[in-house]
Protein backbone atom coordinates (compact mmCIF):
# COMPACT_ATOMS: atom_id res chain seq x y z
CA UNK A 1 0.00 0.00 0.00
CA UNK A 2 1.43 3.58 -0.74
CA UNK A 3 2.31 5.98 1.74
CA UNK A 4 -0.01 9.15 2.20
CA UNK A 5 1.95 12.19 1.22
CA UNK A 6 1.37 13.91 4.67
CA UNK A 7 2.69 11.22 6.55
CA UNK A 8 6.21 11.48 3.93
CA UNK A 9 9.21 13.59 4.92
CA UNK A 10 9.85 16.82 2.84
CA UNK A 11 13.50 15.80 1.65
CA UNK A 12 15.65 19.05 1.00
CA UNK A 13 16.22 19.44 -2.63
CA UNK A 14 12.45 17.91 -3.79
CA UNK A 15 9.94 19.90 -5.04
CA UNK A 16 7.60 20.61 -2.25
CA UNK A 17 10.70 22.13 -0.48
CA UNK A 18 11.36 24.47 -3.27
CA UNK A 19 8.08 25.73 -3.25
CA UNK A 20 8.15 26.31 0.40
CA UNK A 21 10.07 29.56 0.04
CA UNK A 22 8.51 30.85 -2.52
CA UNK A 23 4.82 30.41 -0.97
CA UNK A 24 5.93 32.34 1.79
CA UNK A 25 7.55 35.14 -0.15
CA UNK A 26 4.26 35.14 -2.20
CA UNK A 27 2.23 35.57 1.13
CA UNK A 28 4.60 38.27 1.91
CA UNK A 29 4.04 40.27 -1.12
CA UNK A 30 0.36 39.99 -0.81
CA UNK A 31 0.15 41.32 2.43
CA UNK A 32 3.09 44.07 1.54
CA UNK A 33 0.50 44.98 -1.17
CA UNK A 34 -3.04 44.60 1.13
CA UNK A 35 -1.15 47.21 3.68
CA UNK A 36 0.06 49.78 0.81
CA UNK A 37 -3.61 49.40 -0.57
CA UNK A 38 -5.00 50.33 2.91
CA UNK A 39 -2.77 52.90 3.00
CA UNK A 40 -3.03 54.33 0.06
CA UNK A 41 -7.17 54.24 0.92
CA UNK A 42 -6.58 56.39 4.20
CA UNK A 43 -4.64 58.81 2.09
CA UNK A 44 -7.70 58.82 -0.45
CA UNK A 45 -10.10 59.73 2.38
CA UNK A 46 -8.28 62.28 3.73
CA UNK A 47 -7.20 64.31 0.79
CA UNK A 48 -10.69 63.91 -0.39
CA UNK A 49 -12.11 65.19 3.46
CA UNK A 50 -9.67 68.25 3.20
CA UNK A 51 -10.67 69.31 0.08
CA UNK A 52 -14.63 69.16 1.01
CA UNK A 53 -13.41 70.94 4.08
CA UNK A 54 -11.90 73.26 2.66
CA UNK A 55 -14.89 74.38 0.14
CA UNK A 56 -17.66 73.56 3.10
CA UNK A 57 -15.20 76.41 5.06
CA UNK A 58 -15.45 78.70 2.58
CA UNK A 59 -19.01 78.32 1.55
CA UNK A 60 -19.75 78.85 5.26
CA UNK A 61 -17.95 82.03 5.48
CA UNK A 62 -20.01 83.38 2.48
CA UNK A 63 -23.09 82.18 3.60
CA UNK A 64 -22.62 84.14 7.44
CA UNK A 65 -21.53 87.22 5.57
CA UNK A 66 -24.29 86.99 2.78
CA UNK A 67 -26.92 85.33 4.16
CA UNK A 68 -28.48 88.63 5.57
CA UNK A 69 -28.71 90.27 1.98
CA UNK A 70 -30.26 87.62 0.36
CA UNK A 71 -33.65 88.11 -0.61
CA UNK A 72 -36.58 88.39 -2.92
CA UNK A 73 -35.29 92.33 -3.95
CA UNK A 74 -31.76 91.20 -3.57
CA UNK A 75 -32.31 89.00 -6.44
CA UNK A 76 -34.96 91.08 -8.70
CA UNK A 77 -33.02 94.60 -8.28
CA UNK A 78 -30.59 96.47 -10.50
CA UNK A 79 -27.53 97.23 -9.13
CA UNK A 80 -27.10 100.43 -7.10
CA UNK A 81 -24.74 103.10 -5.74
CA UNK A 82 -26.58 102.29 -2.71
CA UNK A 83 -25.78 99.10 -0.73
CA UNK A 84 -28.93 98.55 0.78
CA UNK A 85 -30.98 98.81 -2.37
CA UNK A 86 -28.67 96.86 -4.87
CA UNK A 87 -29.19 93.30 -6.20
CA UNK A 88 -27.77 91.00 -8.95
CA UNK A 89 -30.68 90.97 -11.83
CA UNK A 90 -28.86 91.90 -14.07
CA UNK A 91 -26.00 89.82 -13.35
CA UNK A 92 -27.96 86.51 -12.94
CA UNK A 93 -29.73 87.10 -16.11
CA UNK A 94 -26.61 87.42 -17.95
CA UNK A 95 -24.75 84.57 -16.59
CA UNK A 96 -27.80 82.70 -17.37
CA UNK A 97 -27.82 83.87 -21.12
CA UNK A 98 -24.09 83.80 -21.65
CA UNK A 99 -23.93 79.86 -20.22
CA UNK A 100 -26.64 79.30 -22.51
CA UNK A 101 -24.32 80.47 -25.76
CA UNK A 102 -21.87 78.87 -23.91
CA UNK A 103 -23.71 75.38 -24.09
CA UNK A 104 -24.95 75.53 -27.64
CA UNK A 105 -21.73 76.41 -29.16
CA UNK A 106 -19.24 74.13 -27.33
CA UNK A 107 -21.34 71.15 -26.33
CA UNK A 108 -22.15 69.86 -30.51
CA UNK A 109 -18.54 71.30 -31.55
CA UNK A 110 -16.33 69.02 -28.94
CA UNK A 111 -18.67 66.26 -29.25
CA UNK A 112 -18.58 66.33 -32.86
CA UNK A 113 -15.20 66.40 -33.21
CA UNK A 114 -14.23 63.85 -30.27
CA UNK A 115 -16.28 61.39 -32.29
CA UNK A 116 -14.31 62.26 -35.71
CA UNK A 117 -11.33 62.04 -33.68
CA UNK A 118 -11.90 58.88 -32.12
CA UNK A 119 -14.02 56.75 -34.83
CA UNK A 120 -13.14 58.30 -38.41
CA UNK A 121 -9.83 60.08 -38.62
CA UNK A 122 -6.88 58.15 -39.92
CA UNK A 123 -3.86 57.81 -37.62
CA UNK A 124 -1.51 60.05 -39.53
CA UNK A 125 0.58 63.25 -38.62
CA UNK A 126 -2.57 65.64 -39.05
CA UNK A 127 -4.78 64.28 -36.70
CA UNK A 128 -1.52 63.68 -34.42
CA UNK A 129 -0.76 67.62 -34.23
CA UNK A 130 -5.01 68.32 -33.56
CA UNK A 131 -4.84 65.94 -30.50
CA UNK A 132 -1.34 67.48 -29.26
CA UNK A 133 -3.23 70.84 -29.64
CA UNK A 134 -6.56 70.01 -27.77
CA UNK A 135 -4.69 68.70 -24.99
CA UNK A 136 -2.38 72.00 -24.68
CA UNK A 137 -5.33 74.25 -24.95
CA UNK A 138 -6.47 72.68 -21.83
CA UNK A 139 -3.80 74.68 -20.14
CA UNK A 140 -4.10 77.64 -21.87
CA UNK A 141 -4.08 80.50 -19.45
CA UNK A 142 -8.36 82.42 -19.50
CA UNK A 143 -6.94 85.23 -20.81
CA UNK A 144 -5.37 84.45 -23.68
CA UNK A 145 -8.67 83.27 -24.56
CA UNK A 146 -9.83 86.54 -23.42
CA UNK A 147 -7.53 88.23 -25.93
CA UNK A 148 -8.09 85.75 -28.85
CA UNK A 149 -11.97 86.68 -28.55
CA UNK A 150 -11.10 90.33 -28.56
CA UNK A 151 -9.08 90.61 -31.90
CA UNK A 152 -11.66 88.40 -33.89
CA UNK A 153 -15.13 88.27 -32.54
CA UNK A 154 -15.04 91.69 -31.16
CA UNK A 155 -13.02 93.39 -33.42
CA UNK A 156 -12.46 91.18 -36.63
CA UNK A 157 -16.71 89.92 -36.65
CA UNK A 158 -17.88 93.09 -35.12
CA UNK A 159 -20.03 90.93 -32.84
CA UNK A 160 -18.71 93.83 -29.96
CA UNK A 161 -19.11 93.32 -25.86
CA UNK A 162 -22.09 91.16 -26.55
CA UNK A 163 -23.45 88.09 -24.69
CA UNK A 164 -22.73 86.43 -28.15
CA UNK A 165 -19.10 87.34 -27.86
CA UNK A 166 -19.07 85.61 -23.99
CA UNK A 167 -20.53 83.25 -25.03
CA UNK A 168 -18.29 82.09 -27.89
CA UNK A 169 -15.34 83.34 -25.72
CA UNK A 170 -16.29 80.81 -23.15
CA UNK A 171 -16.93 78.08 -25.46
CA UNK A 172 -13.61 78.13 -26.88
CA UNK A 173 -12.55 78.07 -23.38
CA UNK A 174 -14.47 74.71 -22.50
CA UNK A 175 -13.96 73.21 -25.79
CA UNK A 176 -10.51 70.90 -25.04
CA UNK A 177 -12.56 69.96 -21.62
CA UNK A 178 -15.76 68.19 -23.82
CA UNK A 179 -13.81 67.13 -26.48
CA UNK A 180 -11.31 65.07 -24.34
CA UNK A 181 -13.93 64.00 -21.77
CA UNK A 182 -16.00 62.88 -24.75
CA UNK A 183 -13.14 61.13 -26.45
CA UNK A 184 -12.39 59.08 -23.36
CA UNK A 185 -16.21 58.29 -22.76
CA UNK A 186 -16.04 56.56 -25.99
CA UNK A 187 -13.22 54.81 -25.51
CA UNK A 188 -14.58 53.28 -22.47
CA UNK A 189 -17.11 51.67 -24.43
CA UNK A 190 -16.29 47.58 -25.02
CA UNK A 191 -15.27 47.06 -28.17
CA UNK A 192 -17.48 43.89 -27.85
CA UNK A 193 -20.48 46.64 -28.99
CA UNK A 194 -19.00 47.89 -32.15
CA UNK A 195 -18.09 44.42 -33.17
CA UNK A 196 -21.41 43.22 -32.82
CA UNK A 197 -23.28 46.37 -34.49
CA UNK A 198 -20.91 45.49 -37.20
CA UNK A 199 -21.53 41.92 -37.30
CA UNK A 200 -25.61 42.49 -37.83
CA UNK A 201 -24.90 44.50 -40.62
CA UNK A 202 -24.84 48.29 -39.51
CA UNK A 203 -22.60 51.70 -41.04
CA UNK A 204 -19.94 52.82 -38.75
CA UNK A 205 -22.63 56.06 -38.97
CA UNK A 206 -25.27 53.57 -37.14
CA UNK A 207 -22.86 51.97 -35.09
CA UNK A 208 -21.71 55.40 -33.57
CA UNK A 209 -25.33 56.73 -33.40
CA UNK A 210 -27.61 54.22 -32.41
CA UNK A 211 -24.46 52.03 -30.01
CA UNK A 212 -21.77 54.02 -28.90
CA UNK A 213 -23.40 58.03 -28.60
CA UNK A 214 -26.17 56.26 -25.84
CA UNK A 215 -23.53 53.94 -24.39
CA UNK A 216 -21.04 56.85 -24.23
CA UNK A 217 -23.75 60.00 -23.14
CA UNK A 218 -22.80 59.69 -19.41
CA UNK A 219 -18.92 60.10 -19.85
CA UNK A 220 -19.62 63.21 -22.19
CA UNK A 221 -21.92 64.87 -19.68
CA UNK A 222 -19.20 64.55 -17.30
CA UNK A 223 -17.27 66.85 -19.43
CA UNK A 224 -19.93 69.17 -19.86
CA UNK A 225 -20.38 69.52 -16.20
CA UNK A 226 -17.27 70.32 -15.40
CA UNK A 227 -16.76 72.82 -18.69
CA UNK A 228 -19.78 74.70 -17.52
CA UNK A 229 -18.64 74.70 -13.96
CA UNK A 230 -15.21 76.61 -15.13
CA UNK A 231 -17.03 78.61 -17.39
CA UNK A 232 -19.35 80.18 -15.42
CA UNK A 233 -16.77 81.35 -12.43
CA UNK A 234 -14.74 82.57 -14.94
CA UNK A 235 -13.62 86.81 -15.18
CA UNK A 236 -10.54 87.41 -16.38
CA UNK A 237 -11.75 86.73 -20.78
CA UNK A 238 -15.21 88.76 -19.92
CA UNK A 239 -13.58 91.17 -18.46
CA UNK A 240 -11.27 91.43 -21.78
CA UNK A 241 -13.67 91.37 -24.01
CA UNK A 242 -15.18 94.49 -22.37
CA UNK A 243 -17.97 93.20 -19.95
CA UNK A 244 -19.84 95.72 -17.86
CA UNK A 245 -19.27 96.26 -14.43
CA UNK A 246 -22.55 97.97 -13.48
CA UNK A 247 -25.37 97.50 -16.04
CA UNK A 248 -29.12 98.52 -15.05
CA UNK A 249 -31.05 97.31 -17.67
CA UNK A 250 -31.61 93.69 -19.08
CA UNK A 251 -31.43 92.12 -22.54
CA UNK A 252 -34.24 91.60 -24.82
CA UNK A 253 -36.33 88.64 -23.87
CA UNK A 254 -34.90 85.67 -26.05
CA UNK A 255 -38.88 84.59 -26.78
CA UNK A 256 -40.84 87.30 -27.48
CA UNK A 257 -45.04 87.18 -27.78
CA UNK A 258 -45.59 87.58 -31.62
CA UNK A 259 -44.54 85.02 -34.54
CA UNK A 260 -41.71 83.94 -34.79
CA UNK A 261 -41.76 83.97 -31.13
CA UNK A 262 -37.81 83.28 -30.99
CA UNK A 263 -35.71 86.84 -30.27
CA UNK A 264 -32.43 87.08 -31.18
CA UNK A 265 -31.44 90.59 -30.53
CA UNK A 266 -30.28 89.75 -26.68
CA UNK A 267 -26.88 87.43 -28.60
CA UNK A 268 -25.79 91.23 -29.35
CA UNK A 269 -27.13 93.25 -26.27
CA UNK A 270 -24.12 94.50 -23.99
CA UNK A 271 -24.56 92.44 -20.24
CA UNK A 272 -22.25 91.92 -17.13
CA UNK A 273 -21.95 88.78 -15.12
CA UNK A 274 -22.12 87.35 -11.42
CA UNK A 275 -18.04 87.10 -10.84
CA UNK A 276 -17.27 90.58 -12.56
CA UNK A 277 -20.67 91.69 -10.60
CA UNK A 278 -18.53 90.59 -7.14
CA UNK A 279 -15.15 92.14 -8.32
CA UNK A 280 -17.50 95.68 -8.80
CA UNK A 281 -18.32 95.18 -5.16
CA UNK A 282 -15.19 94.18 -3.75
CA UNK A 283 -13.18 96.71 -4.98
CA UNK A 284 -15.08 99.58 -3.26
CA UNK A 285 -14.73 100.01 0.51
CA UNK A 286 -18.07 100.03 1.95
CA UNK A 287 -18.51 97.14 4.14
CA UNK A 288 -21.69 96.81 3.05
CA UNK A 289 -20.70 96.17 -1.01
CA UNK A 290 -18.60 93.59 0.46
CA UNK A 291 -21.63 92.00 1.97
CA UNK A 292 -23.07 91.61 -0.59
CA UNK A 293 -20.60 90.62 -3.03
CA UNK A 294 -20.24 87.71 -0.29
CA UNK A 295 -24.59 87.21 -1.02
CA UNK A 296 -23.85 87.33 -4.78
CA UNK A 297 -21.27 84.17 -4.12
CA UNK A 298 -23.45 82.68 -2.44
CA UNK A 299 -25.67 82.74 -5.89
CA UNK A 300 -22.91 81.59 -7.78
CA UNK A 301 -22.03 78.57 -6.09
CA UNK A 302 -25.97 77.61 -5.69
CA UNK A 303 -26.33 78.20 -9.32
CA UNK A 304 -23.60 75.71 -10.11
CA UNK A 305 -24.59 73.13 -7.81
CA UNK A 306 -28.10 73.75 -9.47
CA UNK A 307 -26.74 73.12 -12.99
CA UNK A 308 -24.63 70.50 -11.78
CA UNK A 309 -26.98 68.60 -9.76
CA UNK A 310 -29.38 68.73 -12.58
CA UNK A 311 -26.38 67.45 -15.30
CA UNK A 312 -26.08 64.65 -12.55
CA UNK A 313 -29.25 63.76 -12.73
CA UNK A 314 -29.74 63.50 -16.39
CA UNK A 315 -26.46 61.25 -16.76
CA UNK A 316 -28.02 58.95 -13.54
CA UNK A 317 -30.95 58.54 -15.57
CA UNK A 318 -29.34 57.75 -19.33
CA UNK A 319 -26.67 55.24 -17.31
CA UNK A 320 -29.86 53.55 -15.68
CA UNK A 321 -31.43 52.66 -19.14
CA UNK A 322 -28.17 51.39 -20.66
CA UNK A 323 -27.95 47.73 -20.84
CA UNK A 324 -24.29 46.30 -21.32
Amino acid sequence: MDTPMADTPMVQGSPTARQAPDLARLRSRIASAERRQKIFAIVGVLCTSFAVLVLLAAFLDLLFDGLPRISGDFLTNFPSRRAEQAGILSAWVGSALVMLVTMLSAVPIGIGAAIYLEEYARKNWFTDLIEINVANLAGVPSIVYGLLALGLFVYQFGFGESVLTAGLTLGLLILPIVIVSSREALRAVPIHIREAAYGVGATRWQMVSDHLVPYSRGGMMTGVILGMAEAIGQTAPIITIGALTFIAFLPPPPIGAEFPFLNFEWLMSEFTVLPIQMYNWVSRPDKAFQLNAAAAGVILLLMTLVMNGLAIYLRYQVRKKIKW
